[in-house]
């Protein structure tokens, strides 16, 4: 039988919460998974946490999410409680985990969402502008499943092959998914072909490229302001921003996802929200991982990003920390990063270490709704 305990996250994860620089900060050291050990590091800067984590374990299977909420932490939260449950579900019914049981899952999260959405909204007209980027990652049978929407982003360390190499510390970066966010020429050349007819569907606003000047990705779950055009012209809506006339959707819902077998020189794998990435290049993430200790890997990624955070602002680490949640968006985004190791192919083949100790667990982080505390739940 599986049980679940809710306890203050900086309890779980150990860090954060007290007095000092990393109130904000929360972690959980080293945990072995079916494939090597995972460690887990999220940093708040908005007054409320939108980013959510999981990673769930067996003897036979990983899984890996990010949810990178934006509009509010409604549709990040919703994901974090319903998408594992559904990929549970259809791998079952379907007899193993394939790209179709990941989109189906997708669906069905992004469909149920829509459902609560058009049933509240009248009464909390908010929740129609919340959205979330969201990435998984899966294991099983030797096989990477990685599924993205939005712009979080998965990056291999992939040890580089000896003399041939010019990087020090053995190792190279490939990069999993694909950013869905128009700053990328290629991206927003994608959603200016969707929409021919209208010449103001991607704008450059404040500095950086947005749809229709509001949104930088062009997928997500939720925001389905931006994905039903009788909603955007109900004067309901308005209480929460300026009329927005759509003629059809200009967000999508459809994950790109991508699957390859696991390959020996495969060493671990960055699972992080865009916080991490708009700080850190790849090839820099996955040097900090090759070279350093693996207990608490995934908090020295966050601490690397704040630190080149601080740096531009010509700030210490410890002065950027002691800045409040809410004020700290002004510095650096919130931060998500799941930093999975590869030390094994098959759990249950020929050089395998042994795995019939390791329990099913699923870790989750969310925040309390009641009072946003944020709270790491494991099963």
């Amino acid at each position: 039988m599986l049980q679940s305990c809710y306890r203050p996250l900086e309890v779980c994860f150990g860090g954060g919460g007290g007095r000092g620089t990393d109130d904000l900060l929360w972690h959980m050291d080293l945990k072995p998974h079916a494939y090597g050990d995972y460690s887990i590091a999220v940093v708040q800067a908005n007054s409320s946490l939108e980013d959510q984590g999981q990673v769930f374990t067996s003897p036979s299977a990983t899984y890996v999410g990010v949810y990178d909420g934006h509009g509010g932490p409604e549709a990040s939260r919703f994901i974090t409680t319903h998408l594992f449950s559904y990929l549970h579900k259809y791998t079952s019914e379907h007899g193993g985990l394939s790209a179709a049981v990941i989109r189906k899952a997708f669906v069905a999260t992004e469909e149920e969402f829509l459902r609560i959405v058009e049933q509240s909204w009248r009464v909390n007209p908010q929740i129609a502008s919340a959205g979330s980027c969201c990435l998984v990652g899966a294991i099983a049978k030797d096989v990477l499943y990685v599924a993205n929407l939005g712009d979080s982003r998965v990056v291999l360390g992939r040890r580089s092959e000896g003399r041939r190499s010019n990087h020090s510390v053995g190792v190279v970066a490939e990069r999993l998914t694909r950013d869905h966010n128009v700053a990328v020429e290629e991206v927003r050349k994608e959603v200016e072909a969707l929409h021919p007819d209208d010449s103001h569907i991607v704008m450059y606003t404040h500095g950086v490229w947005r749809i229709k000047g509001i949104i930088q990705v062009s997928r997500s779950i939720g925001d389905v302001y931006l994905k039903k055009p009788e909603l955007s012209r109900d004067p309901h809506f308005w209480q929460i921003g300026l009329p927005i006339y759509l003629k059809k959707p200009v967000l999508s819902s459809e994950p790109s996802i991508l699957s390859r077998k696991l390959r020996p020189q495969d060493a671990f794998l960055i699972f992080a929200s865009d916080g991490l990435w708009e700080q850190l290049s790849d090839q820099v993430a996955v040097e900090i991982v090759m070279k350093n200790p693996r207990v608490g890997i995934a908090k020295r990624l966050v601490r690397a990003a704040i630190e080149e955070a601080a740096k531009k602002r010509e700030m210490s680490y410890e002065e950027i920390m002691r800045i409040e949640k809410g004020r700290r968006r002004n510095y650096h985004d919130d931060i998500t990063v799941i930093v999975l190791y590869l030390d094994q192919r098959s759990p249950t083949g020929e050089g395998a270490t042994d795995c019939t100790s390791l329990p099913v667990d699923i870790f989750s982080l969310h925040t309390d709704e009641a009072d946003n505390t944020p709270l790491f739940s494991s099963h």
